[in-house]
C-alpha cells in the first residue's frame, strides 16, 4: 500500500502514529484481511496493534478491546486542571456574600467565605459576625417553615374572639336603660334597614325579621361582604343561615357533611355567642340585630 500522510488530529483519537524509528522501515497492517505494507503505520491505543491508515480506527479494524482507550482518559478528563480553580469568578459561577447590600464574591483566591453557624448563610469576612448581618432577623437555611402560614383553625379562633369582643361592646351600648333619643335613633335605624333590606317576597310582612348580615373575611370568601336582609322569624337558625349564605354568595357545604373546619356558623353580635342550628330566629334574635357568618369555629359552646 502506498504511504500516505494524515494531518494531526485536532481532538484526541484512539490511534497515534508509530515511533520515528518505524518511519525508516515501515510495517505491515495487522488487520486480518489487509496485511498491506505501510511506511507510516498507526498504533491503536486500546489493543496496541499496528494498522494502516484505512484500518487505524477501532471501528476500522474491529478492535477486540474497543473503548479501553476512552476509559483510561475518563478519570483524567474529570479531574479539574490547576488553572480552573484560578479562574476569575463570574455571576454564573461565583458565590456572592449573603448580605443583601454586599457584592463581594467569596470562596475565591482573594476572599474567603464564612458560613454562619446560626443562619447557615455564607458571608464575606466583613459580614461574618452575626451582628453584622442581622442574623436574628434571617430565617436559617434548612429551617422548617409553616407551609400555609396561619392555620384555618387559628384564623377561626381569632375571628371568634374578635366577634365576641364586638358583641360585648354592643351589649354595653344596649343594656343600659336607653334614653328617649336613643330609642328614637334605633327606630330611625330600623326604618332605614327595612327600606334597604332584601329577602323572600313570599314571607309575610308581619313575620319578617330584619337583620344586618356580614361574612367574616378571614374565614369565608363572599361576593358581598355585608348586606341587609329580612327572613321569616319562625325559621330555624340553620334555615336562616342557608338563606343568608345565598344572599352574600358564601359557599355553604353544611348540608354535604364533612368536618367542622368547612362548616358555616352564625354568630349573634348582640348576644355575643354562636347560635345553634336548631334555635328559632324569633327566640334568639331581635329586629335590627347583626349576625356574622364564619367558618371553622367549632360547635356551639354550651357555656356561651
Amino acid at each position: 500500500m502506498a504511504p500516505s500522510a494524515s494531518p494531526a488530529p485536532s481532538e484526541p483519537q484512539s490511534f497515534t502514529p508509530m515511533d520515528k524509528e518505524m518511519l525508516l522501515i515501515g510495517g505491515t497492517c495487522q488487520y486480518m484481511t489487509c496485511d498491506s505494507y505501510d511506511f507510516l503505520p498507526f498504533r491503536c491505543e486500546s489493543c496496541r496493534g499496528r494498522f494502516c491508515q484505512d484500518h487505524r480506527t477501532e471501528a476500522g479494524h474491529k478492535c477486540a478491546r474497543a473503548g479501553e482507550w476512552a476509559a483510561r482518559r475518563a478519570p483524567q478528563q474529570s479531574t479539574p486542571t490547576p488553572s480552573s480553580s484560578n479562574q476569575k469568578p463570574t455571576t454564573l459561577t461565583a458565590t456572592q456574600c449573603s448580605h443583601p447590600q454586599c457584592k463581594t464574591f467569596v470562596d475565591t483566591l482573594t476572599s474567603v467565605g464564612v458560613v454562619c453557624s446560626t443562619c447557615n448563610h455564607k458571608y464575606c469576612l466583613k459580614h461574618r459576625i452575626p451582628e453584622d448581618h442581622e442574623c436574628s432577623k434571617i430565617t436559617p437555611i434548612g429551617a422548617r417553615q409553616r407551609s400555609g402560614g396561619v392555620s384555618h383553625a387559628e384564623k377561626a379562633r381569632t375571628a371568634l374572639g374578635r366577634l365576641k369582643l364586638w358583641g360585648k361592646e354592643k351589649q354595653a351600648a344596649v343594656l343600659p336603660k336607653p334614653k328617649p333619643s336613643t330609642a328614637a335613633s334605633r327606630a330611625v335605624a330600623l326604618n332605614q334597614l327595612k327600606r334597604t333590606a332584601k329577602g323572600d317576597e313570599k314571607v309575610p310582612v308581619e313575620k319578617r325579621i330584619y337583620l344586618h348580615v356580614e361574612a367574616e373575611a378571614n374565614t369565608t370568601t363572599s361576593k358581598f361582604p355585608k348586606g341587609a336582609f329580612w327572613y321569616n322569624k319562625a325559621w330555624s337558625v340553620g334555615r336562616l343561615l342557608d338563606d343568608a349564605a345565598r344572599g352574600l354568595q358564601v359557599q355553604n357545604v353544611n348540608n354535604r357533611g364533612g368536618g367542622e373546619e368547612e362548616r358555616l356558623r352564625v354568630f349573634h353580635v348582640e348576644g355575643g355567642r354562636l347560635l345553634g342550628f336548631g334555635e328559632k330566629a324569633e327566640d334568639v334574635l331581635a329586629q335590627g340585630n347583626t349576625i356574622v357568618l364564619l367558618r371553622g369555629v367549632g360547635p356551639v359552646s354550651t357555656d356561651g
